[in-house]
């Protein structure tokens, strides 16, 4: 039984930074993309950045460019999102994401991903 369990969420000012982590079980975790989205309540929720198995390709939304790093440790099975410069808008439940695919790549397409964890809430206040 595949198992993702999120941390590192909480209150912070804008301009700070988080970061979040991931931690997977249940299945070889270096053979999958991994993927992290956010929903606020009354949207969608969107992805916000995605690697691939190897860690060689990475996806960002536009709106956390330049602002968002996602890694991932193989050896641990953690996939993290460092998140800096945080703004007002980046206030959300972010959840990690494990792809159904074998050897993917960093997809942003949520029906790629079939394993989700419980969420953690982000909150910047300005």
């Amino acid at each position: 039984q595949v198992q993702l369990v999120e941390s590192g969420g909480g209150l912070v000012q804008a301009g700070g930074s988080l970061r979040l982590s991931c931690a997977a079980s249940g299945r070889t975790f270096s053979r999958y993309a991994m993927g992290w989205f956010r929903q606020t309540p009354g949207k969608e929720r969107e992805s916000v950045a995605a690697i691939s198995w190897s860690g060689g390709s990475t996806y960002y939304a536009d709106s956390v460019k330049g602002r968002f790093t996602i890694s991932r440790d193989n050896a641990k099975n953690k996939v993290y999102l460092q998140m800096n410069s945080l703004k007002p808008e980046d206030t959300a439940v972010y959840y990690c994401a494990g792809s159904r695919i074998e050897y993917g790549s960093s997809s942003s397409w949520m029906s790629e991903y079939d394993y989700w964890g419980q969420g953690t809430q982000v909150t910047v206040s300005s």
